[in-house]
């Protein structure tokens, strides 16, 4: 799943630095996601992982590395089930 969050990340342009540079622990906020850019990217991945995040978990902390993203996701589709 985290090489899917590293696609889109590439593929979608959210953060400054070439996503192959960043840990999986890497804050993407000071990577240079932008508050914008993560509510595009949110959709991104919603698109991808046929999820919807809930309100909970629109948070600054849920995007903040590949790490958390997935975990997230991770999450979200353990409760779809």
């Amino acid at each position: 799943m985290r090489d899917r969050i590293r696609k889109l990340i590439a593929e979608r342009k959210v953060v400054a630095v070439d996503v192959d540079t960043l840990s999986d622990t890497s804050d993407l906020y000071e990577a240079g996601l932008s508050s914008f850019a993560s509510i595009q990217f949110m959709l991104a991945l919603e698109d991808e992982f046929d999820i919807e995040f809930p309100e909970r978990m629109l948070t600054r902390k849920t995007f903040a590395s590949i790490e958390a993203i997935d975990r997230s996701i991770a999450e979200l589709i353990g409760e779809q089930v």
